[in-house]
């Protein structure tokens, strides 16, 4: 075997990001610590990739040495980053379920304002996906039954903080409660 020849890795993904339409950062996930190892650098690569795929019509390019595959929707635009020999068909298939994942949980809402609302279920699906850079799943319907989220749910209403706090109270009253007990037993005995 030459000594030049690659070795096949887990480690395909290097990069995932979504921009709004103006290629401004709303989610980036990094995993080679080498690549763009500052937060400038990583930004002046996304604002490249950006130019040059927000007027093309094409699903992958290739820039500074590295594999892109991208897709747009209303106001946004997602990107998978692999190295140049990486296989254009596995990014796809994570780009795919990063989009399809989204595309259910967002209730075929997939835009800038809906997406920043649920950003929690969002790290969530990206995190189901790919792992360090190694991919852990590519089928949407097990992404979203992983992550079993729900963007109907919205943890933070008046309702929800008032019924969790009366079962937090709930909680500590009867903990309280058995405290004195226990102490009053001890005191008896």
């Amino acid at each position: 075997m030459e000594s030049g020849a690659l070795q096949p890795s887990l480690y395909t993904v290097k990069a995932i990001f979504i921009l709004d339409n103006d290629g401004n950062r709303l989610l980036s996930k990094y995993y080679d610590p080498e690549l763009y190892p500052s937060m400038k650098e990583q930004k002046n690569f996304e604002k490249n990739v950006f130019n040059k795929t927000h007027k093309a019509d094409n699903e992958i390019t290739f820039l500074e040495g590295m594999t892109i595959v991208y897709k747009s929707s209303i106001d946004l635009f997602f990107y998978v980053v692999g190295s140049a020999q990486e296989n254009e068909l596995m990014l796809m298939a994570v780009l795919n379920c990063l989009f399809e994942s989204l595309n259910q949980i967002l209730r075929k809402n997939v835009e800038r304002r809906c997406l920043l609302d649920n950003m929690d279920g969002v790290f969530l699906v990206v995190d189901e996906i790919v792992d360090g850079g190694v991919i852990l799943e590519s089928d949407p319907q097990q992404v979203v039954e992983k992550v079993n989220y729900k963007a109907d749910d919205n943890p933070l209403s008046e309702q929800s903080v008032a019924q969790h706090i009366t079962e937090k109270l709930a909680l500590t009253t009867n903990v309280l409660q058995s405290a004195k007990e226990q102490i009053k037993w001890s005191i008896l005995k």
